[in-house]
């Protein structure tokens, strides 16, 4: 295997000893999104947890063998992700991913974006509302929280990231070439499939140190208009 790229020793140092937590919806966003990210941060303790397909027999186990290669913790819940995508409780999403992080302060968390990352999938809407009402309340113990910073026009071409991202970072090709394996390997999605094709080589974020920054950009959209 290919080695990944050299990640400066005073960065790994920086991140020693400290956590981080990516919550998804499902199993294969934490790569879609933030993959690289994870890849080129190993000395931070990650725990990535997903909100629902605990019991799916396929990507259960596929969601278990990509946290061993990127050397993090996850748990998955099993909230409703059936076809119809119907609203789930909003405190029933909130507790379960209360639940899914308890116990644990982090240095950096990670979610969805408030529109999530493409048109569109309610799920990824949902779980970003909660992880930023839940920083609002102090019921998540986090010094940062980012958003993924993704568009699609509208269904016009593939995600890419939205030109008001507070960060974005062109991964290097090792890098990239290991998240594109992660999703045609261990996810065993085809070259030719929307996630393998989707994965951006660019990842872009929404950065913030207050709730108060994050609770605004997640505003329902009438709210930002």
């Amino acid at each position: 295997q290919k080695a990944m790229t050299r990640i400066p020793l005073n960065e790994v140092r920086s991140d020693l000893g400290h956590r981080a937590a990516v919550v998804v919806a499902h199993p294969d966003d934490e790569t879609l999104w933030c993959g690289g990210y994870i890849l080129t941060h190993p000395g931070l303790r990650w725990r990535i947890v997903t909100l629902c397909r605990a019991v799916d027999p396929d990507r259960a186990p596929k969601f278990r063998r990509v946290l061993e290669r990127l050397g993090a913790e996850g748990e998955m819940a099993d909230l409703d992700d059936g076809p119809d995508q119907a609203p789930l409780p909003f405190e029933h999403v909130q507790e379960t991913t209360a639940r899914l992080l308890a116990g644990t302060g982090y240095d950096l968390v990670l979610t969805h974006g408030p529109r999530g990352e493409y048109t569109r999938h309610q799920r990824h809407e949902e779980c970003c509302r909660a992880v930023v009402d839940l920083w609002r309340s102090g019921r998540i113990d986090t010094k940062r929280l980012w958003l993924f910073a993704y568009e699609d026009g509208g269904r016009a071409y593939l995600p890419r990231v939205r030109d008001d991202a507070d960060r974005r970072d062109r991964l290097a090709d090792d890098v990239w070439l290991e998240k594109r394996r992660l999703i045609t390997d261990l996810y065993r999605f085809g070259p030719d499939s929307w996630e393998a094709q989707a994965a951006p080589r660019e990842e872009g974020f929404w950065c913030f140190d207050s709730a108060q920054a994050a609770v605004k950009r997640a505003a329902p959209r009438e709210q930002q208009s």
